[in-house]
This record gives C-alpha cells, structure tokens and sequence, in this order.
C-alpha cells in the first residue's frame, strides 16, 4: 500500500478579499468551498481548485486579517508549484506581468520550464510546463483560456536541514521512489506520470527554521483512498514512534496530523465524501457552509467574518 499523492496544500493569507480575487479572476482557479476554520469559527476557510474540487488540485487558506508576515525557511513547504503545458509558460509570463505580478522564469528543472511569482501575501508559487498532466476536470469558465489552465499540482518544494529520515519516511513508509536529482534537489514519486504525485525534497543543514505565518504553508496533505487506508497509515505511524492525532473530521474529508522528523506538518486526507457533500457542484463555494457544530451560531459568526464580494468569480 502507498499513498495516492497530494490532497491538498493548506496556507496562510492575511485579506480574504484580495486572496479571493487573486486565485480565482488572475490564477483562474475555482472557490470550491467557502467555510470556516474549524478550530477558530471567527475566520474564513478558503478551498480553490478545479470544477469539482478533485484532490491534487485543491489550495486552501486562512485569511486572517492583520497576521504577521511569514518567513520561509526549514522546516516548511516553502515552494507550491501547479501543472500547465509547456506552451503555457510564455501566456502566464505575459499575463501576470499585465495583472503587475512579479514573474521570473528560473532555470530549466528536470528540464521542465519554470515560472516563479510571489501571491499577494508574499506566497511562493511555481508554474511548471509538464508534458503529462493528471486527469483532472480543468476549473469552471474563467478569464484563462482552457488551454493555459493550470492542471493540479506539480512537485511542491520541501525544505528540511537534515533529509535522511524525512527521505526513510517517503520511501520506505509511504511508497515514494526516488527518480531524479539537481544539485541539491531531490524528486520522490509516487507515480511519475501524474506531476500531482511528485514532491521534491532540499537539504539546507545551515539554513535555519522558517516562521508559519501569512505567506507561508501551515501544511500539506497527502491522499488516502479511504477511511480503511486512513486508519492502517494511522496505526503504521504510531508503530514509528510518531505523535499522530486521531481521525479528525473535516466535513469534506477525514484527517489526521503528525509532524514528520524534519518538523513539516504532514496531514494524511480521505478522497471522500468530497466538496458536493453539501452543496451541489454547479454551486460550490457560492455560500457560507458551515459544519454542524456551528450551524446553531450562524447569525454571531456571519457577523463577525469580513464581508466579501463574489462578484466575477467563475462559475460553471
């Protein structure tokens, strides 16, 4: 048994409004759900992906109003990189330089063109021209041509000082094989045909700890096909000695935490129920949903989030 890929990637904003506008009418990505922390109803949970909000697509983030700005260092997913096809690449560098985002095209990785743009809140992002793409459904009908969408996830950056027994748990635990090496990159896949499930891996032993903050990744989480697969890494991770949680329910998935050896928060994610458990898909992320703990306070936490405008999002 491995696991599937990436679930999701979860970050830190500051405004919910302007994290709204860039990821849906610059990135193009669809607002899959719009709800609330879980752990802290006072503030927004933003879900974005594709038209359905298949896993290995979905970015998701805290907009906390006034947070600190992060830093990115060890310890951390420090780089998160999407999918497109190559010919993309010279679209995106035009566009984002007419939308006034700072845009550099790095060195070729893999051989593979790379596009590297801060989000508003100083979130590192990667665009990364693949000739094989997962088969995910591309985001609703947006001001991005179908043909230059971005594709799910591409080999997010992880950052450690000491890789040894972060690479053990990839490897050895979870499925993943080694399969390329630049410099001091290493790439671990568990299916080298879907970018999805690729993450890449840098050693920095000088480099010291990044602060989670606005900016930054609070975590990433990987795919288990189900509540059975969940609860067998679940009794696997406990045998090595790691402090994981209990199975936590996030109304759209089942969760669990743990932080691996280098001290990155690692999240293993259901695939079901999925993003329509509660609304239908052709109007995801139109209203507040709420999980059902906190319905009975609906009228006190509307109240207290910041107002929002969904005007000229996509839609289906």
């Amino acid at each position: 048994m491995k696991l599937r890929g990436i679930h999701h990637i979860t970050a830190i904003a500051t405004d919910p409004q302007r994290n709204l506008d860039f990821y849906t009418l610059v990135l193009g990505l669809r607002l899959v759900k719009r709800t609330v922390n879980f752990d802290d109803p006072g503030s927004y949970h933003f879900y974005f992906g594709d038209r359905v909000g298949s896993p290995g697509t979905i970015l998701t983030f805290f907009p906390w109003p006034g947070a600190q700005r992060g830093t990115r260092g060890t310890g951390q997913v420090t780089t998160t990189s999407f999918a497109v096809t190559p010919e993309s690449i010279d679209y995106w560098k035009d566009r984002l330089s007419r939308e006034r985002v700072p845009a550099e095209e790095t060195s070729l990785r893999f051989g593979q063109r790379v596009l590297r743009f801060p989000d508003p809140d100083g979130l590192m992002l990667e665009l990364v021209g693949s000739s094989q793409l997962s088969p995910f459904e591309l985001p609703a009908p947006s001001n991005v041509p179908a043909e230059f969408a971005l594709h799910g996830f591409n080999a997010p950056t992880l950052e450690v000082q000491a890789a040894r027994l972060t690479e053990q748990l990839l490897t050895a635990t979870f499925g993943f094989e080694l399969v390329g090496e630049e410099k001091n990159r290493r790439r671990f896949s568990l299916n080298p045909g879907w970018p999805d499930a690729q993450i890449d891996l840098i050693e920095r032993s000088a480099q010291g700890f990044g602060n989670i903050a606005a900016g930054t990744v609070h975590h990433i989480a990987f795919r288990a096909a189900n509540d059975e697969e969940q609860l067998h890494w679940r009794a696997l991770l406990e045998e090595l000695g790691l402090n994981v949680t209990s199975v936590i329910d996030r109304q759209y998935f089942h969760s669990i935490y743990f932080r691996e050896p280098a001290g990155i928060l690692f999240e293993i994610a259901t695939d079901n129920p999925g993003f329509a458990a509660d609304e239908t898909v052709e109007h995801l992320g139109e209203s507040l949903r709420l999980p059902p703990q906190y319905e009975e306070h609906r009228g006190s936490i509307e109240k207290t989030l910041p107002p929002i405008s969904l005007t000229g999002l996509s839609k289906p």
